[in-house]
C-alpha cells in the first residue's frame, strides 16, 4: 500500500503543496535542518497519527501558524486509492480516514504500515528496560488491534492500583489483582511468542551486517508463572512491600529485554558500531515480522541511519534490506545515495522546507 502523495499544510518548515510519491523508491537529499527529517515524520503522521519526534503536536504547527494538517493519497491492496487526512488545530485533532471521521488512533494501524529507522533506535539496545518493551509492544502493535486493547486496559487498572496503595484504599487491591493478572498474562504470552518468532529472524540477519554470530533477544517476565493462581499468590506475598513503596511492583511494565551471546550479557561490551548494528537489525527484523505474521509488505522510513556506517557496512545493510511495499530514505548531499538508487526511484533535493525533483 505505496504513498501515492502527500499534502502538508503548515506542517513545521514544509511548504503548503503536494508532494508526487508514486515510486517504489523515493530519495530526500539536503543538508541538515532543511526538511529531510520531516517529511518522514509527515509520512508516518499520515500512517499513525503521531509523530515519533515529539509527544507535543503543537510543536509540529508551522511557526507564526495556528493549525496544521497532513493528507497523504495511497494506494491499496486492490490497486484502488484511499486517503488519510489529520488536522491539529486549537489543541485538538481530527483524524479522517475515506473521509470518514474516525476516533482512535488504532483505526490508521493497518493503513500505511510503516517502519523506522532512525537514531533514537540506539535506545532499544542501549536503552532503558521501558524503551525496550516499546519496541516489542510497538511490533504487536502493528498488526494486532486486540493488543492495543489489552495494554491499555492494563495500564489503566495499573493506575487505579497504584492509586489504591497511595490513597491507602487497600480493601480495593483484591480486586483490581484479578483484573491486573488477567490482562497482564495476555501481554505477557503475546511478549513471549513474539521474541520467540524474533529471534528465528534477528540472530541471521545480526550476523549478516555486523559478521557476529550467536546473539539473541532474551525475555525476563517479571512474572515467572503463566497461571493466573500462581501470579495472584505472588502478588499477595508482594503486598506488604507495594504497600511500604506505594506502587506496583511486579508486572509486565517490569519485564526486562536484553541480548545474549553464549550465554554472557552482549550489549554492555559490544563496541559503539556494534550497538549501533543491533539497532538497525531489530528495525529490519520488525519488518520481516510484520510480514510473516501478515503476508503484507511494510513502507521502510530510513532518517540518515547510514550516515554514521563504514561503506563496508552500509553495503551489509542495504544488502539486508527486507521485502518493501515503498522505501524512503534522507540523505546529505555529499552521501553516495545514486549507488543505492535502482530503476524508477525518485530523487527530491530539499531546501528550506522546498523540494525540486532531480532528474
Amino acid at each position: 500500500m505505496p504513498f501515492c502523495s502527500l499534502s502538508p499544510v503548515n506542517f513545521r518548515n514544509l511548504e503548503n503543496k503536494t508532494i508526487d510519491l508514486l515510486a517504489p523508491e523515493v530519495y530526500f537529499t539536503g543538508e541538515n535542518g532543511q526538511g529531510k527529517s520531516n517529511m518522514l515524520e509527515a509520512l508516518y503522521y499520515a500512517s499513525y497519527g503521531s509523530s515519533f519526534r515529539t509527544h507535543t503536536e503543537g510543536e509540529m504547527i508551522k511557526k507564526g501558524e495556528k493549525a496544521m494538517s497532513v493528507r497523504a493519497l495511497f494506494r491499496g491492496e486492490n490497486g484502488d486509492s484511499h486517503t488519510t487526512s489529520i488536522i491539529y488545530e486549537n489543541g485538538s485533532k481530527k483524524m479522517e480516514k475515506d473521509g470518514k471521521i474516525i476516533r482512535d488512533r488504532k483505526e490508521l494501524v493497518n493503513t500505511m504500515p510503516c517502519v523506522l529507522y532512525n537514531h533514537d533506535d540506539l535506545d532499544f539496545a542501549v536503552g532503558s528496560p521501558e524503551r525496550r518493551r516499546f519496541f516489542i509492544d510497538q511490533s504487536l502493535s502493528m498488526y494486532d488491534l486486540l493488543y492495543i486493547d489489552v495494554c491499555r486496559r492494563y495500564k489503566r487498572v495499573l493506575k487505579s492500583r497504584n492509586l489504591c496503595f497511595k490513597e491507602g484504599k487497600y480493601s480495593l487491591v483484591d480486586t483490581y489483582d484479578l483484573q491486573l493478572v488477567q490482562n497482564g498474562l495476555e501481554i505477557q504470552k503475546k511478549r513471549k511468542d513474539a521474541i520467540f518468532m524474533f529471534n528465528q529472524i534477528f540472530g541471521k540477519l545480526y550476523e549478516e551486517v555486523s559478521g557476529i554470530a550467536g546473539v539473541s533477544i532474551a525475555y525476563s517476565a517479571s512474572w515467572k508463572s503463566f497461571q493466573s493462581d500462581e501470579v495472584l499468590a505472588h502478588l499477595r506475598e508482594r503486598r506488604q512491600a507495594e504497600r511500604a513503596m506505594g506502587t506496583t511492583l511486579s508486572g509486565p511494565h517490569r519485564d526486562r529485554i536484553g541480548f545474549m551471546r553464549g550465554g554472557e550479557e552482549f550489549v554492555s561490551t559490544a563496541s559503539t558500531g556494534q550497538r549501533r548494528l543491533v539497532a538497525l537489525a531489530l528495525r529490519t527484523a520488525q519488518a520481516v515480522f510484520y510480514t510473516n505474521v501478515t503476508g503484507k509488505k511494510p513502507v521502510l522510513l530510513m532518517d540518515d541511519v547510514l550516515l554514521e556506517l563504514d561503506p563496508e557496512k552500509r553495503q551489509r545493510v542495504t544488502a539486508a534490506l527486507p521485502a518493501y511495499d515503498q522505501l524512503f530514505c534522507t540523505f546529505l548531499p555529499e552521501e553516495p545515495y545514486l549507488r543505492y538508487r535502482h530503476a524508477g526511484t525518485r530523487i527530491y533535493a530539499i531546501s528550506e522546507g522546498s523540494w525540486k525533483e532531480e532528474s
